[in-house]
């Protein structure tokens, strides 16, 4: 019977589908246009249904219009405005969904030229191949990583560019539970739309409860045995393995009841996707499915009669985009009730005002700027809807930055009942005072408008607070949630090192102020203090750059005051700036070595001084453009920057006061933004701020468990949950049993013995998530955890670690070329100026032959198990080479291939020498055991369990050895030995530790034993 792809997951898939209400088409006898994949006999008789009164040759010349505007390099916006208009020639019936035509098909080709590609599921409407589907079975290799890769291949092919145009939706799954510890989309199944470059994988948790009895229908038996029969898998019918997959709750079975079900299939195409202007061309992005809930939840309020209310979604998730869907939804919300709705997004700065709108006319609305009270009065009074002459979708972006209190500048006395006016208030935990004026005059200018809030950090004070100014939660979305899904990024806090604490207290020292002589404003701006701060940023960022091996990441200050951010800034500029050219020039000098220039491109070169009375608003602007676009490295700010600022690069923050409340989780999140592979933004502590960040989350932890009771835990998940740091801790504790931790030169003589790239790995993987996860614990507050582990030891072992490995990557990345990027590149550094010029492998052949040739032989001599079956192999191996002819006579080809022939035994037998050693000792050192440990694990073992075997020979070990201590003269009498073991190996083995031992298994095992204890007594050779 298959049990395969196919079997497993796709077949069950299609079944599911078909419940879902698309008809399966099989492609036997069916006609298509190649150069589209549009089953053209379906879309003619679609689009006459559609459309009455269309002739033949109508339906030709939309067919050729569609066909031709596939041919664009727009990623298919020409054709999805066509797919989606409701009103004039409709391609798609939106008004009665039903109305349409919905098949799925499998194996359907996608052809141009010689270059093709096969989607496993495709999904049709009105004979339209607008969405397909790439299955994989459970725990294949890469997961869903594969098909990442290859349909960035696919897409990136400009032959497919008809086939990517017209696709809207695409899913991914390999039938796997989601992965929420990993960073890449490596397990699940995942949801896209179309890209000429790597789409995005996006994760989709269902929020709803589906009545599945009626969502689903059956698939008749007739129907599921004729698919069967049409892909050839008729055997699987009745499997046990074929039921289980087709049900519903599998999860490739669950995201296609998200995605494809009518009413959510109808919602995702008419409104989840945009085509968005980035400065790298056009790209199609689709709604993050909390975005999808959120809209929907904002109807739900809506249809309750509930006109306020605030969407709670943590920084980085999207809440501008969040705004825009929302327009497109609810502008047909209230068109279907005759009513004309007029949308405002309210800011509280003129640069989020700017980078608002330009966020919106990337997306295609057209954009109408408020930016004084005037301006607003007279637009508050307008009945007229749009600003614009197209009659494009429009939002009116409002600064209430310099609103002055004149409660009558706003009024409204003509309200006009068929305009609803929506206002978006973006950042609604600050800056809306409920004593001053806007919040009156916004509801005095329209009662009946609806006013929604968008926050990542609520205000929660006990005087007034978001939820008293704009009502309760209509939708909420968490820092937990958006780090499992990939948006954000968790925080690593790192205190600052003793050395530059204790300098520090030197500065401060030499500055010579009395307690109470000077405010500690002026001692934190002095040069004394800056100067040795600075030099401590600069220093460990340029390490940041190499350790991560990223000099693309920037990063930003957080001065003390203003006065402190000139000073860092004028010293920066006077100590560090460096010219790109000078840079350069640097770099490329021929003398240069490959770490030098490293080093140089890692340099912090040139900075910006971000405060309001710097500069205007013009020039400040442009400085943080040139820092998102990597051409500034630092920025030093006070106030500015730390809430709307979105930069992915910015990777680095570091905090020199004390922030309160809920800003201080609005600038800790200013580094939380995905960016390339790196799993977590880093906060360089230089304030102390974790006792405000207590309180602060303790604040918010109350207002989750109000809001989600027990379904909250910790809202410190933004950093890491506790039965996380306990995993990590178990995992720990789990790699490194082997190996002696509490004594460090111990472990490194141990891991001295590793050769191989992928054990030492693993090794390093856990002591540099140990030094990671002290940061974690303290950071979270779990105090208690520190106990758990010796951090200190383990930190000392993580360096001979990370020495040991560097040094084994740097032999293969000379040997081998191996890729040894992001395997901390701090460490290589030295150690490639080292072995660089290692190039006169000829000059040195003879050498290398020789020693290779003595190394092996004492490895292998040197080994105390030469019945093990790998030694055996090893020592023929090691014979079969000597008994070619004399070496020194070989071509130089013949020597090369002896050396890494001889390398390979050497490396097997090191590998064989370590892991003995480590099994030896478990046992004490004591060989005997060790041997007869493995002799009962090689063939036809008594468990399965190597734990369980020690436990039960070291008890034995126990019991005979204190036997011999009773009465040495024993030994003397090899019989008597026999018949005291024996007893002693039934009881132990099978009474006491319950191994299934028969009475000639037990007769083996004592001879075994037996002959190793006479052996030791007399002398002999194991």
């Amino acid at each position: 019977m298959a049990f395969n792809e196919n079997s497993r997951v796709k077949i069950p898939t299609i079944l599911h589908l078909v419940r879902l209400g698309f008809e399966y088409l099989s492609l036997r006898g069916q006609t298509w246009d190649e150069t589209t994949n549009i089953f053209t006999e379906i879309f003619n008789k679609s689009i006459k249904r559609l459309n009455p009164d269309f002739t033949d040759g109508d339906v030709k010349r939309l067919y050729d219009e569609v066909s031709l505007s596939l041919e664009n390099e727009d990623l298919g916006k020409v054709f999805y405005e066509k797919l989606i208009a409701i009103s004039g020639t409709r391609i798609i019936d939106f008004e009665n969904f039903n109305n349409n035509t919905f098949n799925v098909v499998t194996e359907l080709t996608y052809k141009k030229d010689d270059d093709e590609f096969r989607p496993d599921i495709i999904l049709l409407i009105n004979g339209m191949p607008l969405a397909f589907i790439e299955v994989k079975k459970p725990n294949n290799q890469d997961g869903v990583l594969a098909e990442h890769k290859r349909i960035q291949t696919r897409f990136e092919n400009k032959k497919f560019r008809k086939f990517v145009n017209l696709t809207q939706l695409m899913v991914f799954s390999n039938n796997m539970e989601y992965d929420n510890n990993s960073p890449l989309p490596i397990e699940g199944a995942f949801y896209s739309t179309a890209s000429y470059q790597k789409p995005g994988f996006n994760y989709f948790r269902e929020e709803e409860k589906f009545d599945l009895v009626k969502l689903l229908s059956n698939v008749p038996d007739d129907i599921e045995t004729a698919i069967l029969k049409d892909t050839n898998l008729v055997g699987i019918k009745h499997s046990a393995e074929f039921i289980t997959n087709k049900n519903p709750d599998t999860p490739t079975n669950r995201i296609c009841t998200s995605l494809f079900q009518r009413d959510r299939l109808s919602f995702l195409l008419q409104y989840g996707l945009a085509y968005v202007k980035e400065k790298n061309g056009l790209q199609k992005h689709i709604m993050r499915y909390p975005q999808m809930f959120a809209t929907k939840a904002i109807e739900k309020k809506l249809e309750e009669g509930i006109k306020k209310g605030i969407i709670w979604h943590t920084q980085g998730s999207g809440k501008t985009a969040l705004a825009y869907y929302s327009v497109k939804y609810l502008t047909d919300y209230f068109h279907s009730k005759g009513v004309v709705p007029k949308f405002y997004f309210i800011v509280d700065r003129i640069d989020l005002l700017i980078q608002a709108g330009r966020e919106f006319k990337s997306r295609g609305l057209v954009v109408h700027n408020i930016n004084s009270r005037e301006e607003f009065s007279r637009d508050i009074k307008s009945t007229s809807v749009i600003h614009n002459n197209s009659g494009k979708a429009e939002i009116t972006v409002v600064n209430i930055q310099k609103f002055e209190d004149d409660t009558d500048v706003i009024k409204n006395n003509d309200y006009n009942l068929n305009i609803q006016r929506i206002y978006f208030l973006d950042e609604v935990h600050r800056s809306y005072n409920p004593k001053g004026s806007f919040l009156a005059n916004l509801h005095e200018s329209d009662a009946n408008a609806i006013k929604i809030g968008l926050t990542g950090t609520p205000l929660l004070g006990t005087d007034f607070n978001s939820k008293s100014l704009f009502g309760g939660y209509i939708h909420k979305y968490y820092y937990n949630s958006s780090i499992a899904d990939g948006y954000t990024l968790r925080l690593i806090r790192e205190e600052i090192e003793t050395k530059y604490k204790l300098s520090l207290q030197q500065a401060l020292e030499d500055i010579k102020l009395l307690k109470g002589d000077a405010e500690k404003k002026i001692v934190y701006s002095h040069a004394k203090f800056v100067e040795p701060m600075l030099e401590y940023i600069v220093h460990d960022f340029e390490n940041a750059r190499i350790a991560m091996n990223d000099n693309s990441i920037g990063g930003m200050v957080v001065c003390d005051s203003s006065d402190q951010a000139k000073m860092m800034f004028e010293i920066f500029e006077s100590k560090y700036a460096t010219s790109q050219e000078d840079s350069l020039l640097m770099a490329a000098e021929p003398s240069t070595s490959y770490g030098d220039k490293k080093k140089i491109e890692s340099k912090v070169k040139s900075a910006a001084l971000i405060l309001h009375d710097i500069g205007n608003k013009d020039e400040r602007k442009e400085k943080v453009e040139d820092f998102k676009e990597g051409k500034i490295d630092f920025l030093f700010v006070y106030n500015m920057l730390l809430t709307g600022f979105d930069a992915p690069r910015l990777k680095k923050l570091y905090i020199g006061r004390v922030i309160k409340a809920h800003n201080l989780l609005q600038t800790l999140t200013r580094v939380n933004r995905t960016y390339k592979n790196f799993r977590y933004g880093y906060v360089v502590d230089f304030a102390d701020i974790q006792k405000e960040f207590d309180k602060t989350n303790r604040a918010y932890f109350d207002e989750l468990q109000s809001e989600l009771g027990d379904e909250m835990q910790h809202y410190s998940n933004i950093f890491k949950s506790a039965d996380e740091i306990t995993a990590e801790i178990k995992q720990i504790k789990d790699v490194l049993f082997k190996y002696d931790t509490k004594n460090a030169e111990v472990f490194s003589q141990q891991i001295t013995q590793i050769s191989d790239r992928k054990q030492m790995l693993e090794i390093v993987k856990v002591l540099n998530n140990s030094r990671d996860l002290y940061n974690i614990i303290r950071l979270s507050g779990n105090y208690e955890m520190l106990d758990k582990l010796d951090f200190h030891k383990l930190t000392q072992l993580s360096r001979e670690a990370n020495n040991r490995l560097t040094l084994i990557n740097t032999k293969e990345a000379l040997e081998n070329n191996v890729d040894t990027s992001n395997l901390l590149n701090i460490a290589l550094e030295d150690v490639l100026f080292a072995f660089v010029k290692v190039k006169e492998e000829e000059m040195v052949l003879a050498d290398q032959l020789k020693d290779i040739l003595q190394k092996t032989r004492e490895s292998l001599g040197g080994n105390f198990d030469p019945k093990d079956p790998m030694f055996v192999s090893l020592k023929e191996e090691l014979e079969r080479l000597f008994k070619k002819k004399n070496l020194n006579e070989v071509t130089k080809e013949e020597m090369e291939r002896n050396i890494k022939e001889l390398q390979d035994i050497y490396n097997a037998s090191k590998e064989l020498e370590r892991k003995n050693q480590l099994l030896k000792a478990k046992y004490d050192n004591d060989a005997k055991y060790a041997r007869l440990h493995k002799r009962l694990m090689e063939k036809d073992p008594l468990t399965d369990s190597e734990s369980k075997l020690f436990e039960a020979l070291q008890s034995l070990k126990k019991e005979v050895d204190a036997q011999i201590l009773q009465n040495s003269k024993m030994m003397e009498n090899e019989s008597y030995v026999e018949r005291m073991m024996v007893k002693m190996v039934i009881e132990q083995l099978k009474n006491k530790h319950n191994l299934p031992l028969d009475a000639e298994q037990a007769k083996v095992i004592n001879g075994l034993m037996v002959k190793e204890y006479m052996n030791e007594f007399y002398g002999r050779v194991a």
